[in-house]
């Protein structure tokens, strides 16, 4: 069970924002389910638990530096399409498909969105 009501991310162009990530997500089982008219989107499973929102204070959105989002994959060739989808989609690379050392099992890639916020996608199964 998460620990988290959900996440949220900036973005200056919410209708490339939409596109990209319903491209992205749909790849690890994520649908949209919220539209906010012309202020964000939200995505999940049942419900949505993570959104992409224009800031509320009208300024440009910014990353934070250090911060990731890292969303479960329900294997591992989930990872790979989450990752070319995403590059695809005019994402950035920030670490190709592939095993992590960090805990037995651990699979995953790395990429930013359009706007600079960085994403990771985990699954923790054997192959």
């Amino acid at each position: 069970m998460s620990i988290f009501t959900h996440v949220t991310v900036g973005t200056s162009d919410l209708e490339k924002a939409r596109t990209f990530y319903d491209e992205v997500l749909g790849t690890i089982g994520l649908k949209r389910l919220d539209d906010i008219q012309n202020t964000g989107a939200g995505w999940g499973r049942d419900k949505p638990m993570f959104y992409v929102l224009k800031p509320i204070n009208g300024k440009p959105a910014t990353v934070g530096n250090g911060v990731t989002v890292s969303f479960k994959a329900p294997n591992r060739s989930s990872i790979h399409a989450f990752y070319r989808s995403a590059l695809a989609a005019g994402g950035q690379d920030e670490g190709d498909a592939g095993p992590r050392d960090w805990t037995p099992h651990t699979y995953g890639a790395y990429v930013r969105d359009l706007d600079g916020n960085k994403l990771a996608v985990y699954c923790f199964k054997a192959e």
